[in-house]
């Protein structure tokens, strides 16, 4: 995997699903951009809306994003709004072998999906603050993998 500074990094968040989060992604994806270079932080946008990137067709988005995440060296995402584009980038990522980061909100007032959290290939980390989810996200791009599977961390 390419040095920390110099990684590829595939941001996923609800865009269709929801934008209830989008400025918490875009703490995140602020965090990311100090460890490496994020591929995807049009998701945390304020101005992208759920109805998605204007002007370009569905089927370019999706050659697009497949091609960066084919590029990516790992995958952080944000999995608290239930995301069937999310999920579909996560099982991607998982058949394409990349390190793959879950971070699910506590108290968000959803539940986690069983097939995330029973998933033993993927890192899912819960978090209660976005500094939490910054320190998860720092040890996960070290290669700070820990167990795989669901894990609650400090």
């Amino acid at each position: 995997m390419a040095e920390c500074g110099s990684k590829k990094i595939y941001f996923a968040g609800a865009i269709r699903g929801g934008r209830a989060d989008v400025l918490l992604y875009g703490q995140l994806v602020g965090y990311l951009e100090g460890l490496g270079r994020v591929l995807t932080s049009h998701v945390a946008d304020p101005e992208l809306d759920a109805t998605g990137d204007e002007g370009i067709s569905e089927e370019a988005i999706y050659r697009r994003d497949m091609a960066w995440l084919e590029s990516a060296d790992l995958v952080v995402a944000e999995v608290t709004t239930p995301s069937l584009g999310v999920g579909y980038e996560i099982a991607a990522a998982e058949r394409l072998g990349k390190p793959v980061l879950a971070l699910f909100r506590e108290g968000a007032g959803c539940h986690l999906s069983a097939m995330i959290a029973g998933c033993g290939n993927l890192v899912v980390r819960h978090y209660a603050t976005p500094a939490e989810a910054e320190a998860h996200i720092a040890a996960f791009v070290r290669g700070d993998f820990g167990r795989r599977g669901r894990d609650h961390l400090p």
